[in-house]
């Protein structure tokens, strides 16, 4: 496994409207290395940790990102975490500057990890990997979920 290579994916075989069907083979235990990493910062809102706005927020996002010319078509993706159970963070990697959007500069070491089940899962997969940051400071965990959303923890 390469530092900093994401796993292929099937562009061509979407589960909704913009993503493709998650395969979790090569994501789990991934390193990436972000300095300096140009990143687009937008909230959502959500109600118990479900996403209210998300499909607006992305939407909006993503014709932003068009716009500016600031997507590299061979290296798309999206981090998302959960600020509380009233909000969503979530981190859209780009190239460049993005008008009318938050840009951010990202740096950190993280390591992917993939948990499969249901939300209710959830605190007890934050625990898991809260457990194995401590471990293995000074990395950060990135959670990928089952349909493949992500979560971050610091």
């Amino acid at each position: 496994m390469d530092t900093n290579a994401l796993p292929d994916m099937n562009m061509n075989a979407p589960e909704t409207a913009c993503c493709p069907k998650f395969d979790p083979k090569g994501w789990d235990g991934r390193h990436l290395s972000f300095h300096g990493q140009p990143i687009v910062r937008a909230t959502t809102r959500s109600l118990v940790h479900d996403p209210i706005n998300m499909g607006q927020v992305f939407t909006r996002v993503q014709g932003h990102i068009e716009d500016a010319g600031a997507q590299d078509p061979d290296d798309i993706f999206v981090l998302s975490r959960d600020q509380s159970a009233t909000e969503g963070e979530h981190f859209f990697r780009v190239i460049g500057d993005v008008p009318g959007e938050d840009v951010i500069r990202l740096s950190g070491d993280f390591i992917t990890r993939v948990f499969e089940g249901s939300n209710r899962q959830a605190n007890n997969r934050v625990h898991e990997m809260e457990t194995a940051a401590e471990e293995k400071q000074p990395c950060r965990l990135i959670c990928l979920n089952w349909f493949g959303g992500a979560r971050s923890r610091n």
